[in-house]
């Protein structure tokens, strides 16, 4: 069979978008109008516990989050929003820090100005901003923080606390229908409905539509592409991303990545979160991890060299290729918060581990340094390959200690500022 035409690269759509701008001192985020796509996460302590929630801010941030969002529910925590960015800032951690506002977000930004100066967005939610008349007051007020502290906002809609008042009306207006809507479609309706008039409300009293991002978050994956499909289609605005309460583990990374990785490739999200539920003693951490992940396999960013391994079969009865697997893929991370600022570039680094003579020679020959352990019956010795060519075997029971510092040894050769420079 003949091919006239090769095989081309599937790029992600672009989708143009205004562009936004979060910002906190020297450090600007920007968000959309071709910028990369953005890693957000969420802290679960206590906003009160001001040292508490500014090491996981922290932690949250060394992991690669460029946005940090915060809870902002009581006076007190209000209160302490100041000392914590005033934290993180003695740390020398400039991450921007979100506020999620629900209910009380009018009384709290207005009463406490210095926790509405310390924080550089704010995300409010249309469906919890109050009902009847109070809902425009209060809604106001907000948007009059943002305007008078130069602040970017995200109007985040959720389907589990929707404008009620908003999806009984829409609910009336369907069953005039000739061919009524079902009711999901209407629920669709409004949460777009819901962000993009708030939108326009906030722009209409005096904020930048560049100051603006929206979300309409579902739990449901085909629910979330539906929705946000439509949505782009709808309005220019900046979109964040992420399945409301997508759960825990397996199920949580695997319904995310599914459902974002479908709008990424369509274009659609200029920041994301996984909204990973920790399992007990689980770092919080692991949802930026995930989300990173999403944005590397898919090719549109790049955050920390990339490890090839096999899964093993038969042939690995040895768990040696597992371990040296393990401990290179921490090693490599542990090393990125040094590695970022003396390295340029390193997070481009391909490593290949594999565990048999199938396809361990060929796979580290397309990484940028690889091993090929030996499998069940093969002979205990271990060829690296760096840059395509094999350049030594390692043999004994130091092999994962060795290989770690032939790793550190090529980053430094290859990637040093002094290289980078030749």
């Amino acid at each position: 069979m003949s091919v006239d035409k090769p095989i081309e690269l599937a790029l992600p759509a672009s989708r143009p978008s205004l562009q936004a701008r979060v910002v906190w001192g020297d450090n600007v985020v920007t968000v959309g109008g071709g910028a990369p796509v953005r890693v957000q996460s969420m802290t679960n302590t206590d906003t009160e516990d001001a040292v508490g929630t500014a090491i996981q801010v922290k932690e949250l941030a060394l992991a690669g989050s460029e946005l940090v969002r915060i809870t902002v529910n009581t006076p007190e925590a209000a209160q302490a929003v100041p000392y914590i960015r005033e934290q993180l800032d003695r740390m020398g951690v400039s991450v921007p820090l979100i506020g999620d506002f629900h209910f009380n977000g009018h009384r709290l930004l207005t009463e406490f100005p210095a926790c509405a100066q310390a924080l550089s967005k704010y995300r409010i939610n249309p469906g919890n901003v109050g009902k009847g008349d109070k809902r425009d007051r209060q809604f106001g007020q907000m948007i009059e923080a943002a305007v008078r502290w130069n602040k970017a906002i995200r109007i985040g809609v959720n389907w589990g606390s929707l404008d009620q008042e908003l999806l009984a009306a829409l609910m009336d207006q369907n069953s005039r229908r000739d061919q009524p809507w079902d009711a999901k479609q209407v629920m669709y309706e409004a949460l777009i409905t819901s962000a993009v008039a708030s939108a326009q409300q906030a722009q209409a009293m005096g904020l930048a539509a560049q100051q603006i991002m929206l979300s309409c978050k579902v739990s449901g994956v085909r629910d979330l592409v539906a929705v946000y499909r439509a949505l782009a289609t709808r309005c220019d605005y900046a979109l964040h991303l992420g399945l409301t309460e997508a759960g825990m583990g397996t199920k949580g990374t695997v319904a995310s990545s599914a459902a974002l990785a479908v709008l990424l490739q369509e274009g659609i999200g200029d920041t994301i979160r996984v909204s990973l539920t920790p399992a007990p003693g689980e770092s919080r951490t692991q949802e930026v991890v995930i989300a990173s992940e999403i944005l590397q396999a898919l090719g549109l960013r790049t955050f920390v060299p990339s490890v090839t391994a096999c899964p093993g079969c038969g042939r690995t009865t040895s768990t040696t290729f597992q371990e040296l697997t393990r401990q290179i893929d921490d090693f490599l991370r542990a090393q990125m918060p040094v590695w970022r600022a003396s390295y340029p570039g390193v997070e481009m680094l391909k490593v290949a581990v594999m565990g048999c003579i199938v396809n361990g020679p060929g796979e580290s020959k397309h990484a940028d340094i690889g091993i090929s352990l030996p499998g069940t019956g093969e002979a205990p010795a271990a060829p690296v390959f760096i840059d395509g060519e094999k350049r030594m075997t390692l043999r004994g029971e130091n092999i994962a200690t060795e290989f770690q510092a032939v790793v550190e040894s090529y980053v430094q050769q290859r990637f040093g500022k002094s290289a980078a420079s030749v």
